[in-house]
Protein backbone atom coordinates (compact mmCIF):
# COMPACT_ATOMS: atom_id res chain seq x y z
CA UNK A 1 0.00 0.00 0.00
CA UNK A 2 1.65 3.61 -0.86
CA UNK A 3 1.19 5.98 1.62
CA UNK A 4 0.21 8.67 -0.63
CA UNK A 5 -2.02 7.17 -3.51
CA UNK A 6 -4.87 8.59 -3.93
CA UNK A 7 -7.97 6.60 -5.64
CA UNK A 8 -11.14 8.91 -6.34
CA UNK A 9 -13.43 6.97 -7.70
CA UNK A 10 -16.66 8.84 -8.86
CA UNK A 11 -18.01 11.49 -11.59
CA UNK A 12 -16.94 13.82 -14.16
CA UNK A 13 -19.32 15.81 -15.87
CA UNK A 14 -19.41 18.90 -18.49
CA UNK A 15 -20.66 22.19 -16.34
CA UNK A 16 -22.95 24.55 -18.24
CA UNK A 17 -23.04 27.78 -16.02
CA UNK A 18 -25.31 30.85 -16.22
CA UNK A 19 -24.54 33.64 -13.03
CA UNK A 20 -27.22 35.90 -12.52
CA UNK A 21 -28.63 38.49 -10.18
CA UNK A 22 -30.57 35.96 -8.64
CA UNK A 23 -31.94 32.70 -9.62
CA UNK A 24 -35.57 32.25 -11.26
CA UNK A 25 -38.23 31.30 -9.75
CA UNK A 26 -40.46 28.28 -11.48
CA UNK A 27 -42.01 29.83 -14.86
CA UNK A 28 -39.46 32.48 -15.01
CA UNK A 29 -37.23 33.65 -17.21
CA UNK A 30 -34.19 35.72 -16.21
CA UNK A 31 -32.16 38.22 -18.78
CA UNK A 32 -28.56 39.37 -18.25
CA UNK A 33 -27.10 36.34 -17.13
CA UNK A 34 -23.25 35.59 -18.05
CA UNK A 35 -22.48 31.70 -19.55
CA UNK A 36 -19.60 29.68 -18.59
CA UNK A 37 -18.82 25.79 -19.21
CA UNK A 38 -16.12 24.01 -17.21
CA UNK A 39 -14.86 20.75 -16.64
CA UNK A 40 -17.17 19.68 -13.11
CA UNK A 41 -18.64 16.09 -11.69
CA UNK A 42 -17.48 15.28 -7.94
CA UNK A 43 -14.85 13.02 -8.41
CA UNK A 44 -13.28 14.64 -10.91
CA UNK A 45 -13.63 17.59 -9.27
CA UNK A 46 -12.44 15.86 -5.94
CA UNK A 47 -9.84 14.53 -8.17
CA UNK A 48 -8.35 17.90 -9.51
CA UNK A 49 -8.30 19.38 -5.83
CA UNK A 50 -5.56 16.33 -4.08
CA UNK A 51 -3.42 16.64 -7.49
CA UNK A 52 -3.45 20.59 -7.35
CA UNK A 53 -2.72 20.10 -3.60
CA UNK A 54 0.11 17.55 -3.64
CA UNK A 55 -1.88 14.32 -3.70
CA UNK A 56 -0.66 11.53 -6.48
CA UNK A 57 -4.06 10.57 -7.49
CA UNK A 58 -5.56 8.34 -10.14
CA UNK A 59 -9.36 8.91 -11.01
CA UNK A 60 -11.89 5.90 -12.08
CA UNK A 61 -14.65 7.52 -14.15
CA UNK A 62 -16.50 6.82 -16.88
CA UNK A 63 -17.55 9.32 -20.09
CA UNK A 64 -18.81 8.94 -23.20
CA UNK A 65 -17.36 8.59 -26.64
CA UNK A 66 -18.28 12.76 -27.41
CA UNK A 67 -16.42 15.61 -27.13
CA UNK A 68 -17.50 16.04 -23.89
CA UNK A 69 -15.40 13.19 -22.81
CA UNK A 70 -12.62 14.31 -24.64
CA UNK A 71 -12.23 17.32 -23.59
CA UNK A 72 -12.12 15.73 -19.74
CA UNK A 73 -9.44 13.81 -20.41
CA UNK A 74 -7.40 15.62 -22.04
CA UNK A 75 -7.85 18.37 -18.83
CA UNK A 76 -7.32 15.77 -16.42
CA UNK A 77 -4.05 14.36 -17.70
CA UNK A 78 -2.94 18.33 -17.59
CA UNK A 79 -3.65 18.06 -14.19
CA UNK A 80 -1.22 14.82 -13.69
CA UNK A 81 -4.23 12.96 -13.06
CA UNK A 82 -3.38 8.80 -14.06
CA UNK A 83 -6.32 8.78 -16.35
CA UNK A 84 -5.48 4.71 -17.13
CA UNK A 85 -9.64 4.37 -15.83
CA UNK A 86 -11.12 6.31 -16.89
CA UNK A 87 -13.35 4.18 -19.09
CA UNK A 88 -15.43 4.97 -22.26
CA UNK A 89 -19.22 4.08 -22.51
CA UNK A 90 -19.90 3.37 -26.30
CA UNK A 91 -23.43 4.53 -25.80
CA UNK A 92 -24.46 6.76 -22.97
CA UNK A 93 -23.41 10.55 -23.24
CA UNK A 94 -20.70 12.13 -21.22
CA UNK A 95 -22.33 13.65 -17.66
CA UNK A 96 -23.39 17.37 -18.07
CA UNK A 97 -25.10 19.54 -15.34
CA UNK A 98 -26.58 23.21 -15.51
CA UNK A 99 -25.64 25.19 -12.77
CA UNK A 100 -27.50 28.77 -12.18
CA UNK A 101 -25.41 30.81 -9.75
CA UNK A 102 -26.93 34.24 -7.79
CA UNK A 103 -24.86 37.82 -6.68
CA UNK A 104 -24.22 35.55 -3.41
CA UNK A 105 -22.21 32.43 -4.52
CA UNK A 106 -25.75 30.36 -4.04
CA UNK A 107 -25.86 27.98 -6.51
CA UNK A 108 -28.39 25.31 -7.84
CA UNK A 109 -27.73 22.49 -9.81
CA UNK A 110 -29.48 19.99 -11.99
CA UNK A 111 -26.84 17.13 -13.37
CA UNK A 112 -27.50 14.15 -16.37
CA UNK A 113 -25.56 11.77 -15.11
CA UNK A 114 -25.04 9.95 -18.51
CA UNK A 115 -22.77 7.48 -18.67
CA UNK A 116 -21.50 7.95 -14.90
CA UNK A 117 -24.52 6.10 -14.37
CA UNK A 118 -22.77 3.34 -16.13
CA UNK A 119 -19.74 3.24 -13.84
CA UNK A 120 -20.35 -0.37 -12.54
CA UNK A 121 -18.60 -3.00 -9.87
CA UNK A 122 -17.45 -5.12 -13.25
CA UNK A 123 -15.59 -1.72 -13.91
CA UNK A 124 -13.94 -1.76 -10.87
CA UNK A 125 -12.57 -5.09 -11.02
CA UNK A 126 -10.32 -4.00 -13.67
CA UNK A 127 -8.41 -1.29 -11.82
CA UNK A 128 -5.56 -2.96 -11.03
CA UNK A 129 -2.93 -0.57 -8.29
CA UNK A 130 -6.45 -0.17 -6.35
CA UNK A 131 -5.10 -2.07 -3.49
CA UNK A 132 -2.33 -0.06 -3.22
CA UNK A 133 -4.11 3.23 -2.34
CA UNK A 134 -4.08 4.75 0.87
CA UNK A 135 -7.14 6.18 0.48
CA UNK A 136 -10.22 5.61 -1.47
CA UNK A 137 -12.54 8.90 -1.69
CA UNK A 138 -16.05 8.09 -3.30
CA UNK A 139 -19.05 10.17 -3.90
CA UNK A 140 -22.44 9.81 -4.80
CA UNK A 141 -22.98 10.77 -8.43
CA UNK A 142 -22.27 7.34 -9.29
CA UNK A 143 -24.46 3.85 -8.81
CA UNK A 144 -24.89 2.77 -4.89
CA UNK A 145 -23.73 -0.70 -6.01
CA UNK A 146 -20.09 0.03 -7.37
CA UNK A 147 -19.79 2.55 -3.84
CA UNK A 148 -20.97 -0.29 -1.55
CA UNK A 149 -19.04 -3.52 -3.78
CA UNK A 150 -15.95 -0.93 -3.41
CA UNK A 151 -16.53 -0.29 0.35
CA UNK A 152 -16.70 -4.30 1.39
CA UNK A 153 -13.77 -5.04 -1.14
CA UNK A 154 -11.46 -1.85 0.27
CA UNK A 155 -12.27 -2.55 4.11
CA UNK A 156 -11.86 -6.32 3.94
CA UNK A 157 -7.95 -5.07 2.27
CA UNK A 158 -8.00 -2.40 5.98
CA UNK A 159 -7.66 0.70 3.56
CA UNK A 160 -9.07 3.70 3.82
CA UNK A 161 -12.39 4.94 2.69
CA UNK A 162 -13.65 8.64 2.28
CA UNK A 163 -16.93 9.47 1.70
CA UNK A 164 -18.42 12.79 0.59
CA UNK A 165 -22.53 11.99 0.78
CA UNK A 166 -23.44 14.20 -1.72
CA UNK A 167 -25.50 14.37 -3.40
CA UNK A 168 -27.47 13.79 -0.32
CA UNK A 169 -28.89 10.10 -0.36
CA UNK A 170 -29.52 7.54 2.40
CA UNK A 171 -26.36 5.13 2.73
CA UNK A 172 -26.78 1.64 4.16
CA UNK A 173 -25.66 0.63 7.58
CA UNK A 174 -23.66 -1.86 5.90
CA UNK A 175 -21.78 0.56 4.54
CA UNK A 176 -21.20 3.14 6.68
CA UNK A 177 -19.52 0.23 9.28
CA UNK A 178 -16.40 0.61 9.79
CA UNK A 179 -15.75 3.53 7.12
CA UNK A 180 -12.52 5.42 8.13
CA UNK A 181 -14.26 8.97 7.58
CA UNK A 182 -17.90 10.53 6.23
CA UNK A 183 -17.83 14.13 4.99
CA UNK A 184 -21.32 15.36 4.83
CA UNK A 185 -22.09 19.52 5.08
CA UNK A 186 -25.12 20.08 7.28
CA UNK A 187 -27.74 19.33 4.47
CA UNK A 188 -26.24 15.45 4.07
CA UNK A 189 -25.96 15.43 7.91
CA UNK A 190 -29.50 15.95 8.18
CA UNK A 191 -30.77 13.57 5.37
CA UNK A 192 -28.84 10.94 6.94
CA UNK A 193 -28.78 11.49 10.35
CA UNK A 194 -32.42 12.90 11.30
CA UNK A 195 -30.73 15.42 13.20
CA UNK A 196 -31.14 18.79 11.91
CA UNK A 197 -27.49 20.73 11.92
CA UNK A 198 -27.23 24.27 12.75
CA UNK A 199 -24.07 24.76 14.67
CA UNK A 200 -21.43 22.96 17.30
CA UNK A 201 -24.09 21.75 19.66
CA UNK A 202 -26.55 19.93 16.78
CA UNK A 203 -23.38 19.03 14.87
CA UNK A 204 -22.43 17.16 17.88
CA UNK A 205 -25.96 14.88 18.02
CA UNK A 206 -25.62 14.20 14.08
CA UNK A 207 -21.88 12.47 14.70
CA UNK A 208 -22.60 11.06 17.35
CA UNK A 209 -25.31 8.92 14.88
CA UNK A 210 -22.61 8.14 12.52
CA UNK A 211 -20.29 7.25 15.03
CA UNK A 212 -22.78 4.68 16.64
CA UNK A 213 -23.47 3.54 13.39
CA UNK A 214 -19.75 2.18 13.05
CA UNK A 215 -18.14 4.91 11.26
CA UNK A 216 -14.39 6.14 12.70
CA UNK A 217 -14.30 9.77 12.34
CA UNK A 218 -16.91 12.15 10.99
CA UNK A 219 -16.55 15.95 9.50
CA UNK A 220 -19.64 18.16 9.26
CA UNK A 221 -18.55 20.83 7.28
CA UNK A 222 -20.79 23.72 7.97
CA UNK A 223 -20.52 26.30 5.38
CA UNK A 224 -19.01 29.65 6.74
CA UNK A 225 -18.94 28.28 9.95
CA UNK A 226 -16.43 25.78 9.13
CA UNK A 227 -16.46 22.50 10.13
CA UNK A 228 -16.57 20.38 12.98
CA UNK A 229 -14.84 17.15 13.94
CA UNK A 230 -15.83 14.35 16.11
CA UNK A 231 -14.11 10.33 17.12
CA UNK A 232 -13.85 8.52 19.88
CA UNK A 233 -11.09 10.56 21.18
CA UNK A 234 -11.60 13.86 19.64
CA UNK A 235 -14.44 16.83 19.13
CA UNK A 236 -13.41 20.14 17.79
CA UNK A 237 -14.94 22.71 15.38
CA UNK A 238 -12.65 25.08 13.47
CA UNK A 239 -14.06 28.33 12.24
CA UNK A 240 -13.47 29.12 8.64
CA UNK A 241 -11.82 32.68 6.98
CA UNK A 242 -13.99 35.40 6.03
CA UNK A 243 -14.08 36.16 2.63
CA UNK A 244 -16.36 37.41 -0.26
CA UNK A 245 -17.78 33.99 -1.84
CA UNK A 246 -18.88 34.25 -5.65
CA UNK A 247 -19.44 31.05 -6.19
CA UNK A 248 -19.97 27.81 -4.18
CA UNK A 249 -19.77 25.04 -6.65
CA UNK A 250 -16.96 22.53 -5.56
CA UNK A 251 -16.33 24.19 -2.00
CA UNK A 252 -16.93 20.76 -0.93
CA UNK A 253 -15.20 19.04 -3.50
CA UNK A 254 -11.97 20.93 -3.12
CA UNK A 255 -12.30 20.33 1.08
CA UNK A 256 -12.93 16.81 0.00
CA UNK A 257 -9.66 16.33 -1.95
CA UNK A 258 -7.48 18.80 0.04
CA UNK A 259 -8.35 16.28 3.06
CA UNK A 260 -7.66 13.21 1.80
CA UNK A 261 -3.82 14.71 0.80
CA UNK A 262 -3.85 16.06 4.33
CA UNK A 263 -4.43 12.85 5.53
CA UNK A 264 -2.02 10.93 3.49
CA UNK A 265 1.06 13.48 4.40
CA UNK A 266 0.26 12.59 7.87
CA UNK A 267 -1.45 15.52 9.25
CA UNK A 268 -3.04 15.74 12.33
CA UNK A 269 -6.86 15.83 11.97
CA UNK A 270 -6.96 19.43 13.36
CA UNK A 271 -4.12 20.59 10.60
CA UNK A 272 -5.73 18.39 7.97
CA UNK A 273 -9.23 19.71 8.86
CA UNK A 274 -7.46 23.25 8.68
CA UNK A 275 -5.76 22.92 5.65
CA UNK A 276 -8.90 21.79 4.19
CA UNK A 277 -10.75 24.78 4.95
CA UNK A 278 -8.31 26.68 4.19
CA UNK A 279 -8.45 25.28 0.49
CA UNK A 280 -11.97 25.08 0.01
CA UNK A 281 -12.35 29.03 1.73
CA UNK A 282 -9.75 30.34 -1.75
CA UNK A 283 -12.09 28.24 -4.11
CA UNK A 284 -15.59 29.90 -3.51
CA UNK A 285 -13.47 33.27 -4.14
CA UNK A 286 -13.88 32.26 -7.63
CA UNK A 287 -16.39 31.17 -10.42
CA UNK A 288 -16.52 27.74 -11.43
CA UNK A 289 -15.62 23.94 -10.53
CA UNK A 290 -12.31 23.24 -11.25
CA UNK A 291 -11.11 26.58 -12.21
CA UNK A 292 -11.71 27.65 -8.66
CA UNK A 293 -9.48 24.78 -7.06
CA UNK A 294 -6.51 26.26 -5.46
CA UNK A 295 -3.00 25.43 -6.03
CA UNK A 296 -0.49 24.16 -3.15
CA UNK A 297 1.39 27.16 -3.21
CA UNK A 298 -1.83 29.51 -2.22
CA UNK A 299 -2.58 27.54 1.19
Amino acid sequence: MSKNKIIVIGSANTDMVVKSKSLPLPGETLMGGTFFMHAGGKGANQAVAAARLGGHVTLVAKLGDDIFGKQTIAGLQKENINTDYVFTDPVAPSGTAIIMVNEEGENCIVVAPGANANLLPADIETVKNITEAAIILMQLEIPMETIEAVAIDAKANNQKIIINPAPAQALSDALLNGLFLVTPNETEAALLTGVTVTDEVTASVAADVFLKKGVQNVVITLGRQGAFFKNADLTFKISAPIVTAVDTTAAGDTFSGALAVAITEGMDWEQAIGFAIEAASISVTRMGAQPSVPYRHEI
